[in-house]
């Protein structure tokens, strides 16, 4: 599915909303990033398959328990971001770049790959319907 420049604006914004809500320990703001019935899974440094996280609550209900076991403050920085026009649907692909300050030390925790699937609703929004995250390292 081929989507139109302002479309991948839109998409690019809502990556970058997801990343910034998670550090900002919003947890409404980054619901509202995925479309109520969305996927997760992930897998890290190649091992067993996590998930799936099946519906928006379960993904939040991951997201919020690790956000309260960390005591540092993460950025996830999104970059490299493209679409795949091959994939059903709208299919994107960016790198995670994690990085933690604590105690007055910066640190990278791990990369990884990003692979979503986005759909608009049907106000026009743009969430995330699929997201399989590949993390290089476990942290």
């Amino acid at each position: 599915m081929s989507v139109t420049l302002e479309e991948k604006l839109a998409i690019h914004e809502l990556l970058s909303k997801a990343s910034y809500a998670y550090d900002a320990r919003d947890l409404d703001m980054l619901a509202a990033c995925f479309t109520p019935d969305a996927t997760l899974t992930m897998r890290i440094a190649g091992g067993d398959l996590v998930g799936p996280f099946d519906g928006r609550d379960a993904i939040m209900g991951l997201m919020g328990g690790s956000m309260a076991e960390q005591t540092d403050v993460r950025r996830h920085v999104v970059s490299n971001i493209f679409f795949d026009d091959s994939a059903d649907g709208t299919a994107v692909k960016s790198f995670l770049t994690l990085v933690a300050t604590e105690n007055g030390e910066t640190r990278v925790l791990s990369t990884g790959v990003y692979h979503d699937t986005v759909v608009a609703d049907d106000a026009g929004a743009w969430r995330l319907a699929q997201r399989y995250i590949e993390l290089d390292n476990s942290y």
